[in-house]
């Protein structure tokens, strides 16, 4: 599958994992929907993929939690943006290690919202057009959360379940079309994830990734492409990518 002039919308593209798929999609040529909360941040990346590959960027500011807003947005794109080929949803964050019983509803509110039912409005909003279209790639990033709970970890984990789910029962309802679904589950990877999840303390999330050698969001990245550019009779339905000092949710090899 070539991705030249394909049209791949990406959520939460402002950094991370979302951030390395498109500069790799846009270094194959693609062109990029890019949504994020951040629009200055979209603008800086959109900027340097420009002058990096010459690519062309649609950027949205949109909280994929905002359900009308997201049908709004996608439903209301230009026409040559209208049609899109590949959709990432990557769009998602943790909050927090506490114990079920001691954990704070807000934090579990915006996990379930951005992770759950974000996820589900974007490809609501997207996935109608590819079945029209009778072409089009769905590509869920998931985690290795999504297999195993951790300790202070069972509302993130069950979001994380809920995308595994929701990426099975996709391929069911879309069998018998050319549309292709795909999980990545990665494990440990160093990006803004641990920050976010402690609210900005660099210390603590820093100590997550000390003594191993994490993934990179880049890595994700290329196993992303890999998935998206197998021949279109090849569909890779999930990954589970870790780095090789991990086994587990909560064994991993610190030296």
């Amino acid at each position: 599958m070539m991705l030249e002039n394909s049209i791949v919308l990406i959520t939460g593209a402002s950094s991370g994992i979302g951030a390395a798929c498109a500069t790799l999609f846009a270094r194959s040529g693609a062109r990029l929907i890019l949504v994020a909360r951040r629009q200055d941040r979209l603008q800086e990346l959109a900027g340097e993929l420009q002058q990096a590959y010459g690519t062309p960027s649609y950027l949205l500011a949109l909280d994929v939690r905002d359900g009308a807003a997201v049908q709004q947005a996608l439903q209301s794109l230009p026409s040559p943006w209208a049609n899109i080929d590949i959709l990432i949803n990557n769009a998602g964050l943790s909050r927090g290690l506490d114990k079920l019983h001691m954990g704070a509803l807000q934090d579990w509110e915006e996990m379930i919202d951005t992770n759950l039912k974000g996820l589900l409005y974007v490809t609501r909003a997207v996935l109608p057009g590819m079945v029209e279209r009778g072409r089009g790639h769905v590509v869920n990033i998931g985690s290795i959360a999504g297999r195993q709970t951790y300790p202070g970890g069972a509302v993130y984990c069950a979001s994380k379940a809920a995308v595994r789910a929701i990426s099975e029962g996709l391929k069911l309802d879309l069998l018998g079309t050319p549309i292709r679904v795909t999980e990545i589950q990665p494990g440990l990877v160093e990006t803004e994830f641990s920050q976010v999840r402690f609210r900005g303390d660099r210390a603590r999330a820093a100590a997550v990734y000390q003594g191993l050698t994490p993934l990179t969001a880049m890595d994700v990245a290329e196993v992303v492409v890999f998935a998206a550019t197998r021949p279109p009779h090849v569909n890779i339905s999930e990954i589970l990518l870790v780095p090789t000092d991990q086994a587990s949710t909560t064994l991993v090899h610190r030296r």
